[in-house]
């Protein structure tokens, strides 16, 4: 009897059943003489368009959708439209006799998928915890489908549409947040899901904000653009991330300028597998450059965003160049090559305190890569060329901050010709190698307390593609020689960022402690030296007052730096607002 465990026999027949009850059911209300020969035509016809009609014999019961419903009804209607015409003028069988079967058959099959679905979903599960769901709109009702089959019970949805409230969906009931608060004031629920895959990084926050209190665990979906739409939503759901609750949104990010900036050129990407390098690329190829040559002296982290793009861009063409900035006769080689229309340097030591203990090493890489870079771009004739800069280049505490400055320097000063130069500051990144966020969570990982610096330090924070997206966008319209700096928002006190990763970690075992401000750390960064700066055409971008230096002077004290002993003093002689702090 194995035919009867197979779902294709039982779709047959439960079509041959359906059409005989229903027709039965018809024969006997109307009063009419039953005809075999018209159940018969009608079963035969029903059958043979169940296997050339969307495979209708195969459909599994236990899935439907509403699409599933449609079908159905699709599939009773091209039959009747067969049989009625035959029936009618060969038998003489009465129009409504055959129409009033149609509506019984769709109305009867469909109410026993239903139920069907019903009783292997609601019916056979045990709903032992509860869930609500932040948004019902096509995420939030989408989700609300896939959980039906889970230990989740949905109670209910909340929504900030006023539209939406004293609603319901399928007998679920839809609230404001502040109804919700007022009615399970005192209920702690098992889980809450975030579906609002549209919504900004300030709405995220402040849901989460808001309800925090009243669920164990909150998850979230991803961003609408980086929802698959093949997965189902529940395999897609994510811890909400302290990046979740922190970053920020530019909202006059111009793609459109960025797309003209980028589209079919040429593209040089110093440090291209750091953090940042490697998303400058991904933008790249996302705005439709030509050909990426990717350039960094790390064989892994060149390797990983070759093969990436490779396997995602497939409509550039990806070059990759292991290679040091410091070196300009094999760097001058690649120029040569490429001849690249735009430059992006984004290679740069950036720990603060290793740099501190290799000063010479971070002065060749930081200084004289960035000095042969831009030189090459001239001889080159590179259309633009745009120095991945810092926040810790204004008045800066560290060695790391002053190297930075000092390209700065030179980029504003140095004779360009054709070549259009440009420097983008902003301050940390969110999960950059530089980032504190990885290493706390390393910590609480293990089981260990956070360690922070100084319960008043602050630092600026963005998104890596966020800020990427803003370096393009101030490189676009960039005349030459200015420093573009990024508006990060406001600043964030780390032991406010530790606080927020130990709450959503749910480690109550886990504290702060204090461990004292590194070498060259200050508690502040600033993204300005002084009040000069000017706006620009977008709100997130302003440009810092031009810092004149005599370049003749500026490449005699660089050639000085690399030689002499003392090179905190030749350093504070470059950069005079350099105040080195030793802890």
């Amino acid at each position: 009897m194995n035919y009867l465990r197979d779902k294709r026999f039982l779709g047959v027949l439960s079509t041959i059943v359906i059409s005989t009850f229903s027709i039965f059911l018809v024969t006997f209300l109307l009063e009419k003489e039953f005809s075999l020969i018209v159940l018969s035509l009608i079963v035969f016809t029903r059958v043979v368009a169940s296997f050339l009609l969307f495979d209708d014999y195969k459909l599994s019961w236990s899935k439907a959708s509403t699409k599933t419903g449609l079908m159905k009804i699709l599939l009773a209607l091209v039959s009747f439209m067969i049989y009625m015409p035959i029936l009618y003028y060969a038998y003489e069988i009465h129009f409504n006799l055959m129409f009033i079967d149609l509506i019984f058959y769709t109305f009867i099959v469909n109410i026993l998928v239903y139920v069907y679905k019903y009783y292997h979903t609601v019916g056979t599960q045990s709903k032992t915890k509860k869930l609500v769901i932040y948004g019902a709109g096509k995420a939030g009702l989408q989700l609300q489908r896939e959980f039906l089959n889970t230990e989740y019970k949905v109670v209910c949805f909340i929504d900030d549409d006023e539209i939406l409230h004293q609603r319901s969906i399928d007998g679920i009931s839809i609230y404001s947040k502040e109804k919700f608060c007022n009615i399970f004031e005192d209920q702690k629920f098992d889980k809450m899901v975030i579906a609002m895959p549209s919504a900004s990084k300030e709405e995220i926050k402040i849901v989460y904000e808001n309800m925090q209190n009243y669920f164990k665990t909150i998850k979230i979906l991803p961003s609408i653009q980086n929802i698959l739409k093949k997965e189902e939503f529940t395999k897609q759901l994510k811890d909400i991330s302290v990046e979740d609750l922190l970053a920020r949104h530019p909202k006059d990010l111009d793609t459109a300028r960025i797309s003209t900036f980028i589209n079919n050129k040429v593209v040089l990407i110093t440090g291209a597998g750091g953090s940042i390098g490697s998303e400058i690329c991904r933008q790249c190829a996302k705005f439709g450059a030509r050909q990426l040559i990717l350039l960094d002296h790390s064989e892994f982290n060149l390797y990983t965003i070759t093969e990436e793009l490779k396997a995602n861009s497939k409509d550039t063409n990806i070059i990759s160049v292991m290679q040091t900035v410091r070196n300009f006769g094999f760097l001058e080689n690649t120029f040569e090559k490429y001849n690249p229309q735009i430059v992006i340097h984004a290679a740069a030591y950036k720990h603060v305190p290793l740099v501190e203990e290799n000063i010479l090493e971070g002065i060749s890489n930081n200084i004289i890569g960035t000095k042969n870079c831009i030189d090459l771009s001239i001889k080159y004739g590179v259309e633009k060329f745009v120095l991945i800069s810092t926040d810790k280049a204004v008045r800066p505490t560290n060695v790391m901050g002053t190297t930075k400055r000092i390209c700065e320097l030179y980029a504003q000063n140095v004779v360009a010709k054709s070549t259009e130069i440009v420097a983008v500051r902003f301050g940390n990144v969110l999960g950059s190698s530089g980032s504190v966020i990885p290493k706390f969570k390393a910590q609480i990982e293990q089981g260990k307390n956070i360690t922070v610096t100084h319960p008043d330090i602050t630092r600026y924070f963005m998104l890596i593609p966020e800020a990427c997206e803003l370096v393009l966008q101030a490189a676009s319209i960039g005349k030459g020689g200015e420093i573009f700096i990024l508006d990060m928002g406001e600043p964030i006190k780390i032991v406010d960022l530790a606080q927020k990763m130990i709450d959503l970690s749910g480690r109550s075992d886990i504290n702060i402690e204090f461990c004292g401000l590194r070498c060259g750390e200050k508690l502040y960064e600033e993204l300005l030296i002084n009040d000069s700066d000017k706006k620009t055409d977008y709100e997130s971008i302003t440009v810092a007052g031009k810092t004149k230096y005599d370049i003749e002077k500026l490449n005699q004290d660089i050639s000085e730096l690399l030689i002499v002993d003392n090179k905190l003093e030749k350093l504070k002689e470059i950069v005079p607002e350099f105040n080195h702090m030793i802890n």
